[in-house]
């Protein structure tokens, strides 16, 4: 557990709480009452302080908004049966904030800046962290570009923020997705392995064709032959092959996600073959043929486990058989619930308590 902190702290005088229906959350609409927010500037970060969730003052000329230093991580905080507070995996997000940062020529953030104020932003919006099913506190923390100035170049100042908002279930139903061959989310070399905004205000448009088409998501494929499985939307892919877990190889065009380390090393303590290689649609869709795919889904820290119902490649569809009920992503989504609510022994020491 962390220790007591003492960031300086603003408290809301108008509580949102009571305004709040937990039974119909819109994944990120609904704010906590409290932000940390951090200033850097003259090479150091400022003093760090909580205060009400508000809109901001930013510059006409802001560099984030005009040349994309902008970068964020997904991380949640559960309650247990005891009510107590634990994150998932929260030095992992720090790690990769950091690289994201390094990419975007943009200043590390300190770990005890990270989780001090993480901690105690967490504990005084406790209430706000919902306790049923499926649910969680949704933790966003977020850097951008400060410099008011047109110059393309990395800002000298910058804004370290945490907001967080309760989230229900991302998905309430089995996805329909399809292989994108004209459109690319990231290249080889590029910033695909970084949490930056601009990955994702790119995707965008690919992502509303394929919606237009009756799809949820796409299946992004490699940049030069797009013939090899990136992502899936958002999050990483993962397919069961013959009872075999296949998963891309991580590269500098693929997010190392949490949530997949998680599933993988889930995986191999089961005793399951892991594979981490280059996969290619028509490999996906030759196991569908021949019924070998088992299973398809996408995990990520929104979602966790988003099974995959259907696959479209070149104007066909594929349709997926129903995962058992011991199919692998039951399982593992399970496993993970359970870790989570304290329900299971957390023998990789994964959650933090608050």
């Amino acid at each position: 557990m962390l220790a007591t902190l003492t960031i300086p702290t603003q408290r809301t005088t108008a509580s949102r709480l009571a305004e709040v229906d937990f039974d119909q959350l819109d994944f990120g609409r609904t704010f906590s009452d409290h932000m940390l927010v951090v200033d850097y500037h003259n090479g150091e970060w400022q003093e760090p302080q909580i205060v009400p969730y508000a809109d901001m003052p930013v510059s006409p000329a802001n560099s984030a908004l005009h040349y994309g230093q902008a970068i964020f991580e997904g991380m949640k905080a559960y309650k247990n049966q005891q009510g107590e507070i634990f994150i998932f995996r929260p030095y992992d997000n720090l790690h990769r904030l950091n690289l994201s940062a390094e990419r975007m020529c943009m200043p590390a953030v300190p770990e005890e800046l990270f989780m001090q104020g993480l901690s105690q932003l967490i504990r005084l919006d406790a209430e706000w962290v919902p306790n049923f099913p499926g649910s969680a506190l949704y933790i966003r923390p977020f850097m951008f570009a400060t410099d008011g100035m047109l110059g393309v170049r990395p800002s000298d100042s910058y804004r370290f923020m945490i907001i967080t908002c309760p989230v229900g279930l991302y998905y309430n139903k089995p996805l329909r997705v399809r292989f994108e061959e004209k459109y690319v989310r990231s290249a080889e070399g590029g910033a695909g392995f970084a949490k930056n905004a601009g990955n994702y205000g790119a995707a965008m448009y690919p992502t509303k064709l394929a919606q237009q088409e009756g799809y949820n998501q796409l299946i992004w494929t490699d940049a030069s032959e797009h013939k090899y499985v990136e992502e899936s939307g958002t999050m990483n892919a993962v397919f069961v092959i013959d009872n075999r877990i296949v998963t891309p190889a991580l590269s500098t065009s693929i997010l190392d996600g949490i949530t997949r380390r998680s599933v993988l090393q889930l995986a191999r303590d089961w005793g399951m073959p892991v594979e981490e290689r280059k996969v290619s649609a028509l490999e996906i869709l030759e196991a569908q043929a021949n019924g070998t795919l088992q299973e398809a889904f996408g995990v990520g820290t929104a979602a966790t486990i988003a099974p995959i119902a259907v696959i479209g490649y070149q104007g066909q569809d594929y349709p997926l058989p129903t995962p058992a009920a011991d199919a692998f992503s039951h399982r593992v989504s399970a496993a993970l619930a359970a870790i989570r609510s304290g329900d299971a022994p957390d023998v990789h020491e994964w959650m933090v308590r608050i």
